[in-house]
């Protein structure tokens, strides 16, 4: 039988959906209620106000949709944008490529610049757009911080820089969706206008929370958008943040409670301390790699993610079976090549409310498949050279007793 539950705890190491702590889990074990009644507007009040810190804005204005991150994609385009307008969009992995297939599906002019997957978005191709777009036909800059499909974190400071330098008024829409929670992330400081993030990947809830954060520029901008919308407009939204009432529709009661409880260990842990804790875990998973003797599949130092790992398996051995295998063998999820690295990386994710003790014990596990499909590594040596790491960098933590 291909399909059947394994002994022991299930291992799930995908870049999203990614573990779910005890305490939202309880958070969200409870009934229906009415949305209308005070309770519901009272609670949403405190999240809108508290997922503005995870995206780190004081003039933004989050929007919290019954969605995945693509809903969320969608919002952040239609609420500030026209069909037809040009867009300069990066294609650097699976993800990318799918936001740019749904900008070329609602009818903008995709302005794609492409890079080999394994690299980061190329900013010398958007200076020179930016430097020859005189009459400002660029109308938004969008760009994935953190393509899972390849493990590849781009630099957004640096597209704020480009931006300001040539003085263009081009909105930049940012895909956070693996990175904020996660990774360093600044909204105001980076001038980003549109950021949004899914709540299955650090925010360790299940999917079905598309969160949009909009700077004052992307709020003016949907006074002129053309877009059709409507499950999405924000100004539905902005109606009932007026009246109080915060929900143009019926919401997702159990997952506002889940997010009330994720914020909540989040804050408690410290959001600087959460960026601190995959930036270890990233580490100590590539020290891993190394010691395998395999390469990451991102090509620079500076573009390495700390919530996903992309490791390229040699040319006689096929990726995939390696994601099958811990399945079926080791009840361990790993995540699969996508569309050009298919069949030649696997993927680890990293992220989410995840500690040192669950990772090591992932790569023990990927130890054990590797060995099976006949690559000759030695068992402990991405253990050795991780927990090493961790061992001397792990934070003091105040006693619980």
């Amino acid at each position: 039988m291909d399909y059947m539950n394994g002994p022991g705890r299930h291992h799930l190491f995908v870049p999203g959906p990614v573990n779910i702590p005890e305490q939202v889990i309880r958070a969200m074990n409870r009934n229906n209620e009415d949305y209308r009644s005070p309770a519901i507007p009272a609670l949403t009040k405190t999240l809108l106000e508290d997922v503005k810190k995870i995206f780190k804005t004081t003039s933004g204005t989050p929007f919290m949709f019954p969605t995945t991150g693509t809903g969320a994609w969608e919002s952040a385009l239609t609420n500030t944008l026209s069909p037809g307008d040009r867009i300069v969009s990066f294609l650097i992995g699976q993800f990318s490529l799918l936001w740019i297939d749904q900008q070329k599906r609602l009818n903008f002019n995709v302005d794609v610049v492409e890079s080999e997957w394994g690299q980061g978005a190329n900013l010398q191709v958007l200076a020179s757009k930016l430097s020859q777009d005189q009459n400002h036909s660029i109308k938004a800059i969008c760009i994935v911080h953190n393509e899972t499909a390849t493990g590849v974190t781009n630099d957004i400071s640096a597209v704020r820089t480009l931006l300001d330098h040539y003085k263009h008024p081009a909105l930049l829409l940012v895909d956070g969706v693996s990175s904020i929670c996660a990774l360093d992330f600044r909204m105001d400081e980076w001038g980003v206008d549109v950021a949004l993030t899914g709540s299955q990947k650090a925010l360790s809830l299940p999917t079905g929370l598309g969160i949009v954060c909009a700077s004052p520029k992307a709020l003016e901008a949907t006074k002129t958008s053309k877009s059709l919308k409507v499950f999405f407009d924000w100004n539905d939204y902005l109606k009932f943040y007026k009246l109080g009432t915060y929900w143009p529709y019926t919401p997702s009661i159990q997952l506002l409670y889940g997010l009330r409880a994720a914020l909540d260990l989040i804050f408690e842990e410290g959001l600087d301390n959460v960026i601190a804790r995959h930036a270890r875990l990233g580490k100590a998973t590539r020290l891993a790699v190394e010691a395998w003797g395999l390469k990451n599949c991102t090509q620079k130092e500076e573009w390495i993610s700390n919530t996903v790992t992309a490791v390229v398996v040699p040319p006689n051995i096929d990726s995939t079976e390696i994601v099958k295998r811990a399945w079926k063998r080791y009840n361990l999820s790993l995540g699969l090549g996508l569309n050009k690295v298919a069949g030649k990386v696997f993927r680890i994710g990293h992220l989410g409310n995840l500690n040192e003790l669950q990772l090591l014990g992932c790569l023990a596990g990927v130890e054990m498949i590797l060995k099976d499909v006949g690559y000759p590594v030695v068992l402990g040596s991405g253990v050795a050279a991780a927990s090493t790491y961790l061992q001397h960098h792990i934070p003091l933590i105040p006693s619980r007793i």
